[in-house]
């Protein structure tokens, strides 16, 4: 894929097996913007094996329209509830492996990893990050999903990393090449 004259597109993912949020945020001349984001369901009446076909269908719609550069997940943090716990597990890995099959590059991230990238401080509330987002994407419209703008931070997180990755990577200043 790769970034286009567009910008670079990520597609940050914070998997559920009832609800998937999902955010895409582009990068054109080092400005954020917001593209999309959303919630994808899968109704609570149907076998656990046919919510994950149709959370797996539903992906590759996302993916395929939206072709991103890369998708960022959060990392599984361990639950006290184990049953939620696996059926998250089994969300994150029918989303993981669409996004692989999509072509996009899947990077993860701690929770703490992403509100400190997004807030500057790793134990950021859901409001703090909220405003945040807010003012990153410089927008007011955002759904009431807490699970989408779980995802748009996300996708921040990983465009904030991949700056850091560029700065690290070029040689100090004064040194020979």
């Amino acid at each position: 894929m790769g970034a286009s004259s567009e910008g670079f597109l990520v597609l940050g993912i914070d998997p559920g097996l009832a609800d998937t949020g999902y955010g895409a945020v582009r990068r054109v001349n080092g400005k954020l913007s917001l593209v999309t984001c959303g919630t994808l369901k899968t109704p609570a009446n149907i076998a656990e094996p046919q919510r994950l076909r149709l959370l797996a269908e539903q992906m590759r719609r996302l993916l395929a329209e939206l072709r991103p550069d890369a998708a960022a997940f959060e990392e599984l943090f361990f639950s006290k509830n184990v049953r939620t716990a696996m059926a998250v597990g089994q969300a994150r890995g029918v989303a993981l492996l669409s996004a692989v099959e999509a072509g996009a590059l899947v990077h993860e991230y701690t929770p703490n990893q992403v509100k400190l990238s997004v807030t500057g401080y790793g134990a950021a509330t859901k409001g703090q990050m909220l405003k945040m987002v807010q003012s990153l994407l410089q927008t007011r419209q955002l759904p009431r999903s807490d699970d989408a703008i779980d995802a748009l931070a996300i996708a921040i997180c990983h465009h904030h990393s991949g700056r850091l990755r560029t700065i690290l990577s070029r040689p100090p200043v004064g040194a020979s090449v």
